[in-house]
Parts: C-alpha cells; structure tokens; sequence
C-alpha cells in the first residue's frame, strides 16, 4: 500500500470543531500563516510546508471530518499510485503507456514519483474547476 502505518482520528465534537475553527479563522481575520508547536516544552515554529499540512488537517478536524496522518513512499508502484489517485489500476497503467503520467522501471516493475502523481492531481483539479467555471458561466448567459 502507498500509506503506510495511517493513523485515523474521529472527528471531533461539534463544540470542539467550533472552537478549533474560530482559532484557524479568527473574526475578519485572514487563515493562520504561522502555527507553532511546542515539543516536550520547546517552542517550535514550523515552516511552510508542515505549516500548510498541519492548518490542513486541523481544517478538517474543525469541520467534524475523520481524519488520517500516515506517510507515504517517494516512488511509488502503480497499485499504490493508483489508490493514492483515486482510481483504477488499468487505468494508471493506461495512462503511463500513453505518456500522460512518467513512469520510471525497476526490471519490468513500474514506478512513479510521489510528485508526478501529485502534478497529475493538481491538474484534474485545475481541469475541474475550469469545467465548473465554464458551466456556471453558460449558465448566467
């Protein structure tokens, strides 16, 4: 599996969610840019790219949604690629053969870098909201 170890957390309780949300988004203020953490009493301020997967996963604590902390491996198969895009095995496999994802082989194994599936998600999204912006605009018209 491209997780390893994952460790889930329930959501948290309406009024803990509440308070957790106020915190990340204070008032008419703009979303926390600086989280510091404190480990066994020294104070730690975390750089920008813990910070942002830290606010993410309390966002999502703060909504009442599960959630799961786990690692994953910088090359990965393709099952674990694939599980870790949210789609078929062939799938993947097709799209490497076409040259849309790179793929890199060990042997005959395939494997692909964290990053490249990460891009390819990145642009599904981007491709999704131009759609949804496209829609929403044929629809005003």
């Amino acid at each position: 599996m491209a997780l390893r170890a994952p460790r889930i957390t329930p959501g948290l309780p309406a009024e803990d969610a509440r308070s957790l949300a106020r915190s990340l988004h204070g008032e008419g203020e703009q979303d926390s840019k600086d989280i510091t953490v404190f480990v066994d009493g020294t104070v730690h301020r975390l750089p920008a790219q813990a910070r942002d997967a830290v606010v993410d996963m309390l966002q999502r604590l703060s909504r009442g949604e599960a959630v799961s902390v786990s690692s994953v491996e910088e090359m990965l198969t393709t099952s674990q690629a694939a599980e870790l895009a949210g789609i078929s095995h062939t799938y993947l496999r097709n799209m490497t053969d076409r040259g849309e994802i790179p793929v890199e082989y060990r042997g005959t194994h395939r494997r692909i870098r964290l990053s490249d599936i990460m891009a390819w998600l990145e642009t599904q999204k981007a491709r999704k909201a131009a759609t949804d912006a496209a829609e929403d605009a044929d629809g005003e018209a």
